[in-house]
């Protein structure tokens, strides 16, 4: 098994590039005009799970931008997903 260590020498630059695309984005979205809608919410809902001390963050984080609707939508009105739970669900 890897140690901490060793998963800091061959994830750490790959991750911490992630984590900067990421600050950009949301400097991105803080510089443009207009209001943000239901996915930028969803986003800043999942940041702090990112901080906390606990075994499961991926999952938490995947199940804050999932949409736990259980009705399905009488038609589509687009082809593809958001990305994240609208909040009119």
């Amino acid at each position: 098994m890897n140690s901490k260590r060793d998963l800091l020498d061959l994830q750490f630059i790959e991750t911490r590039h992630l984590l900067v695309e990421l600050a950009a984005f949301l400097d991105r979205i803080d510089r443009h005009p207009g209001e943000a809608d239901f996915r930028i919410d969803a986003f800043r809902k999942a940041l702090p799970i990112l901080l906390e001390e606990r075994p499961d963050r991926a999952r938490a984080v995947l199940d804050a931008l999932s949409d736990h609707s259980a009705e399905p939508i009488p038609h589509a009105t687009i082809q593809g997903a958001f990305g994240a739970p609208p909040t009119d669900h």
